[in-house]
């Protein structure tokens, strides 16, 4: 059921990079934290996504088995150390850090 932490959800990281150094700095860090992130119960996976529209506009989206499964993730001890190296490189032209969106349909 919607809003219960019943079905699959996607959470967005708003990350920038403003030269091809930040971007390589972005791209290092986002595989670090996902290898530190593989294995933990109920991630299904993510990816790292660049806009082509604006080049310095990237995103981490993962995928979850279900919102409990993220917020369990999300309150643990290991949260904010397992995606510190990505922090420096969050996008502050948004206004909020993240977003998590509920899958409601799918093919």
């Amino acid at each position: 059921m919607p809003g219960e932490g019943g079905g699959e959800v996607r959470v967005v990281v708003y990350q920038a990079a403003y030269d091809e150094e930040q971007l390589a700095a972005v791209r290092d860090a986002y595989h670090r934290v996902s290898e530190r992130l593989a294995g933990v119960p109920g991630m299904l996976g993510n990816e790292l996504l660049r806009s082509p529209h604006d080049p310095t506009a990237l995103a981490v989206m993962s995928r979850w088995v279900s919102l409990d499964a993220f917020r369990v993730w999300e309150a643990g001890a290991d949260h904010r150390a397992d995606t510190a190296p990505l922090r420096p490189f969050r996008d502050t032209r948004t206004p909020a850090a993240f977003a998590v969106y509920e899958v409601d349909a799918a093919y």
